[in-house]
């Protein structure tokens, strides 16, 4: 108990301000949880999860500022980070390790910061959230430059760790962006775009795994999908840019290519084998009767978009 109330000391006003956050509030709609039967506590989550994506759709502005953002700093080289603790760390981590394989994007591109490390990805360190110097040192061993974007990720917009991390990139002339669902709290004073969704007490007080973290899962995918898209890794609504590490992604890869070409089945694989499976060479090569040679020049021309490559290539006879 000693231990104890030394650290609720050294929290100070972070532990008087706790009770006064929309997430850590008590939810009218599930008071008597315990007392209801499985399909009640059912409904009662699926009911709440539901105001989550009507929350979103009020942020969207703010995420739109954020797409734009991250896709310039790829653009110029820059890479993406998201810092968090416990559930929006995991959940930065999760939405990072996901878009090698979705964009075959560079690992470097997207990169999570996680208090506690890689350890912190299955078990919970929440100590080390409270640390501002661990937030700032983790963040400054990446090499932070005004090229790249922080992206913040606070449930209640308060963690220390993050905080300071976000106060390093700053001062590092980085681009600052936070997600949090507490649009009053200290976090929205430090990003400069700020991402803030009121998405209501949880179902369990405090848990904010639940309601916040789908905000959180939500947001993130929009970010990335959206910059990756702005880039031209996505035609149409197509993964042109898959990583084929897989049977399935194999399959996919040559349906996308007789999507945006009109042959069978059997002559998209041999495109795609002529291609070295590049789906948007083989598109190249295909459409415009290039080489292979000569349509990874193209695209490397075009800055990697299929669409600009396409309308700068005339076709030629093979």
């Amino acid at each position: 108990m000693k231990r104890l109330s030394k650290r609720a000391r050294c929290l100070g006003p972070l532990a008087d301000d706790l009770a006064e956050l929309e997430t850590e509030r008590r939810n009218r709609a599930s008071r008597d949880l315990d007392r209801r039967t499985a399909l009640e506590i059912a409904r009662i989550i699926n009911g709440e999860d539901k105001r989550v994506p009507a929350a979103v759709a009020k942020a969207l502005p703010a995420i739109a500022r954020a797409i734009d953002a991250v896709a310039e700093a790829f653009r110029n080289g820059g890479r993406l980070f998201y810092v968090g603790t416990g559930t929006s760390g995991r959940l930065g981590a999760l939405d990072a390790s996901e878009c090698p394989p979705t964009f075959n994007a560079s690992r470097r591109m997207v990169q999570c910061v996680i208090a506690g490390g890689n350890r912190a990805l299955g078990r919970a360190v929440e100590a080390a959230e409270d640390s501002k110097v661990r937030g700032r040192r983790e963040l400054a061993a990446r090499g932070i430059t005004s090229h790249d974007v922080v992206c913040g990720l606070a449930a209640s917009g308060r963690t220390p760790y993050t905080l300071a991390a976000l106060e390093y990139a700053r001062s590092r002339g980085a681009t600052t962006i936070c997600v949090t669902a507490n649009p009053a709290s200290p976090i929205t004073r430090v990003a400069g775009i700020v991402i803030a969704v009121k998405v209501g007490p949880e179902v369990v007080a405090g848990s904010t795994r639940m309601k916040a973290g789908t905000m959180e899962k939500l947001v993130l995918n929009t970010i990335t999908t959206g910059a990756f898209t702005r880039l031209g890794y996505v035609y149409g609504n197509l993964m042109i840019n898959l990583h084929m590490k897989s049977a399935k992604l194999v399959q996919r890869a040559a349906g996308i290519l007789q999507t945006l070409t009109g042959v069978g089945r059997a002559e998209a694989l041999r495109w795609l084998e002529r291609a070295g499976g590049s789906v948007p060479v083989a598109v190249l090569m295909q459409r415009a009767g290039l080489s292979r040679t000569a349509a990874r020049k193209r695209l490397a021309a075009s800055q990697g978009n299929l669409r600009r490559a396409l309308a700068n290539t005339q076709p030629t006879p093979r």
